[in-house]
């Protein structure tokens, strides 16, 4: 059984995209299957390290990318299929190719937000990407998502022609050296900060989170920092890091919300490592990686009541209303005053992480593969 893996979108994903494709690329490596033989459309390594695209500050730069894009998808990733022949092709990023193609198509969908949350995005641009999208559901093809939530509401928007499969993914190798030089030049103590990471995106709360945290201060005192740690958001309409940026300075807390922008992964491990906990308000999530990181790294987590949290956190973090500035706060320092809750969410974070490694990411894959759904 041949399968065509495409990883074009690494030259510029930087986000949760990102993570499933390097994770899917390295699982198919460390974990073979006798009767599957994988094709990579790139080098995963060098197509992550391709600079060409990313961070484009000009308009002709962004209809470049598009156009590559388009190009890629729509002629140059259907020769490669007539090339190698594969039995299924696999698109990890929304988009599989309009034309008619001889094999199986998997195509992964990671969430609904483009039907339910049509504000955050470009009119033009989602119309646009949802054509795309719509184009590439045809012929044999089945959808992979990331939780039960994100089946639920896509079948809401798509209906079910298409099978729709969940696959509980891996969260990042955070497999490097720590960096504690990060915490230095921010002077954070260990266990004295809660930790964000993540763009800034309207739907992660983070205005939320920095209210709930200057409550916490103010009734219990201690010297605390948050650190909301990743870039701006997707586009100017996603993009809360200037109203976060600002409300840190309206509210006094310059010198306890620390905001350093991108870090580096012996930074990341350095900063789940020695956090008090991880802070996850987000309104709408596919899956949530950075709460299965952190419960890996032995933090205890306090996350939002959005579905998806729920059901991969199974009971193992600290539940919070989405939105609800003072019942996040409340559990902020209801944390910080239980000494037992804390350690008892961190044995159940470990114990839940276990469920998603990059083996049984890779296995559930495997079986799609091997077991083609009804009608296919």
């Amino acid at each position: 059984m041949k399968v065509l893996l495409d990883l074009q979108y690494l030259n510029v994903a930087t986000t949760g995209i990102k993570t499933y494709m390097v994770e899917l690329a390295k699982a198919t490596k460390d974990h073979p299957h006798p009767e599957i033989e994988w094709i990579f459309t790139h080098d995963p390594v060098k197509q992550a390290a391709d600079s060409t695209f990313k961070s484009p500050s000009s308009k002709i730069q962004r209809l470049n990318y598009h156009l590559d894009y388009f190009r890629w998808k729509e002629f140059q990733l259907p020769d490669m299929v007539k090339k190698y022949k594969p039995d299924v092709l696999i698109c990890p990023d929304f988009v599989s190719p309009a034309a008619s193609l001889p094999c199986r198509r998997m195509t992964v969908l990671h969430d609904a937000f483009f039907w339910q949350m049509p504000q955050n995005y470009p009119r033009w641009w989602r119309k646009y990407f949802l054509n795309l999208i719509k184009k590439g559901l045809k012929e044999n093809t089945e959808i992979i998502t990331t939780t039960a939530y994100s089946k639920a509401a896509l079948q809401e928007h798509l209906g079910e022609e298409h099978p729709i499969h969940v696959v509980y993914q891996s969260p990042k190798s955070l497999n490097a050296s720590s960096d504690r030089g990060i915490l230095e030049r921010n002077k954070l103590e260990i266990r004295s900060y809660f930790f964000h990471l993540g763009t800034f995106d309207k739907r992660k709360n983070l205005p939320v989170l920095v209210h709930a945290f200057k409550a916490f201060l103010e009734k219990e005192g201690k010297d605390f920092k948050l650190v909301l740690a990743g870039g701006p958001g997707q586009s100017a309409q996603m993009n809360d890091f200037p109203i976060v940026d600002k409300l840190v300075s309206e509210l006094g807390l310059q010198d306890k919300v620390i905001l350093p922008g991108y870090v580096k992964d012996e930074e990341i491990v350095a900063l789940y490592q020695h956090a008090f906990a991880y802070v996850f308000p987000s309104e709408n999530e596919g899956f949530g990686i950075p709460v299965i990181e952190a419960m890996k790294f032995g933090v205890p987590v306090i996350h939002s009541d959005q579905a998806a949290l729920i059901e991969i956190s199974k009971g193992a973090g600290l539940v919070a209303k989405t939105g609800d500035v003072e019942d996040l706060a409340e559990k902020m320092i209801l944390l910080s005053r239980d000494q037992a809750l804390r350690e008892d969410l961190i044995q159940k974070g470990l114990q839940q992480s276990k469920n998603f490694s990059p083996k049984k990411f890779i296995e559930a894959f495997q079986h799609l593969i091997l077991n083609a759904a009804p009608g296919l």
